[in-house]
């Protein structure tokens, strides 16, 4: 990828054809950009919605417009993209629309090759490592195939493109004697030039009102869970906010009681800290950290946070500020996103004061990369507020438990009160929080503004209806100034 132009970086839009319903739009929540079956001995190649449902991507289009990403790092790792400087598009970032699911197929491997590409520049497909290190799947001026492990899902693929214009991507998936195609049409458009800023997760489009409905009852009884997608967000019935957890290892996905789950953090969690001032906020290099990545990685709990519940899409007006306001734990606790470049954003960390807090955009579904310096039981104290339709503060503060490390027993992690963040698991914390507070006098409910750290993830998307067609469109959140309140 070597041509390079005027750049943004893209929000991503799917439209379908013409008459069809609103309802029928493809979810952007858990939706797979390549999704590959085997139907009556035949490969299939698809586009794969929330639902499940599969879609030819002939009858898609895909348009990416927006605020500008950033420009290529100088840096040898991502030399491919092109010259140091250089602005790009992509077509999305860290969005769920950026997976590719092999999960169908059983067994060896699936050749993946860009067949062509049709377009006023060149494009590149990339994934990220933890770190933020680039592994190039192909490139049009480059390597044009790579090979996948079937039974996966591949989360995190980033695809760049360096002029704006009308692309048509070809897509060959090759299983044994088995083969299919896919095109995709993609519009680069552009928007007024900006300042170029880290790029952080997407948001999602409105969920179907069925699916809603399916997962938003909330269960009970304790449930430990170290594998497979999770969400924590706000729930509203009768005037009331309550955080919960949505579980989607469950089909229909679950909305749990915070008391009731306990998220395991296996070894196969466990990293180094790599050198560099980048990553200096974990700790030194070399040292060990349990890491629950940004993308999906399976084996290991994927958790994200959303505010997509019916009940807050259509009873909430403004944006959601998620406060992490205490952490009790042998070791720190740590939030950060990382983007299209490999660039950390720290959100949360347990080292510095406390509370901190996170703006959330309405109808938001994130990832980020959760990092546990030490093994054990951690529980984090997290409020959300929200402004009702009716112009009320609403709130809830509940404690989110992880049990990290496979020697940490979970039987006794789950804060049974769920109300707020003070140790009750009896772990080696002792008497203090990870940011040096004093939980004897802090308790869990409020604690001191002082030192506040305040982000925001900006309204970046909307569902937009026009006539005859649907149209999910995301876009990139961005950080934004301190609160000055």
């Amino acid at each position: 990828m070597r041509k390079t132009a005027a750049a943004v970086t893209a929000s991503l839009a799917v439209v379908l054809g013409t008459g069809t319903p609103a309802s029928a739009a493809p979810q952007a929540d858990g939706s797979d950009l390549v999704a590959l079956t085997v139907e009556s001995g035949e490969l299939r190649m698809s586009f794969r919605s929330e639902s499940g449902s599969d879609t030819d991507p002939r009858s898609l289009a895909f348009t990416a417009s927006g605020s500008p990403a950033g420009t290529i790092p100088d840096d040898p790792e991502f030399a491919f993209l092109g010259k140091a400087g250089a602005p790009v598009w992509s077509l999305q970032e860290g969005s769920p629309f950026s997976t590719f699911d092999t999960t169908a197929i059983s067994k060896g491997e699936v050749t993946l090759e860009l067949a062509s590409v049709e377009g006023p520049g060149s494009f590149a497909a990339y994934t990220l490592s933890e770190w933020g290190r680039p592994t190039l799947l192909f490139d049009s001026d480059g390597p044009r195939s790579t090979n996948l492990p079937a039974g996966q899902r591949l989360g995190g693929v980033v695809w760049m493109f360096d002029a704006v214009g009308e692309y048509r991507v070809t897509l060959r998936a090759t299983s044994g004697k088995l083969t299919d195609e896919a095109v995709y049409s993609i519009s680069v458009q552009t928007k007024a030039q900006a300042t170029p800023q880290q790029a952080a997760p997407q948001k999602a489009a409105v969920p179907k009102a069925g699916a809603v409905a399916a997962a938003s009852t909330a269960a009970a009884g304790q449930k430990v869970i170290s594998d497979g997608h999770v969400d924590m967000g706000p729930n509203l019935s009768g005037g009331t906010m309550t955080i919960r957890l949505k579980d989607d290892t469950t089909t229909p996905p679950t909305w749990r009681e915070l008391s009731a789950v306990t998220l395991k953090v296996t070894s196969k969690a466990q990293i180094d800290v790599p050198a560099g001032a980048g990553y200096a906020f974990l700790g030194k290099a070399g040292d060990k950290v349990y890491l629950l990545p940004q993308s999906q990685q399976s084996g290991i709990v994927w958790p994200g946070w959303n505010t997509q519940h019916e009940s807050v899409v259509s009873g909430t007006k403004g944006n959601v500020t998620w406060r992490l306001k205490q952490v009790t734990g042998p070791g720190a606790f740590k939030l950060f996103l990382t983007g299209s470049f490999g660039t950390p954003e720290v959100i949360f960390d347990s080292a510095n004061s406390l509370p901190q807090q996170l703006s959330i955009a309405p109808n938001t579904h994130a990832h980020g990369n959760w990092a546990f310096t030490k093994a054990g039981i951690y529980r984090l104290a997290v409020e959300m507020t929200a402004t009702t339709t009716a112009g009320k503060s609403v709130s809830d503060t509940k404690a989110l438990t992880f049990a990290v490390g496979d020697s940490t027993d979970t039987g006794s992690s789950a804060d049974k009160g769920g109300n707020t963040g003070t140790d009750k698991g009896g772990n080696d914390a002792g008497n203090k929080d990870t940011s040096g507070n004093d939980k004897a006098n802090s308790g869990g409910g409020g604690l001191a503004k002082t030192g506040t750290d305040v982000m925001s993830i900006a309204v970046g998307g909307v569902l937009l209806l026009g006539v005859g067609t649907a149209v999910v469109v995301l876009s990139r959140r961005r950080k934004s100034t301190p609160d000055p309140s």
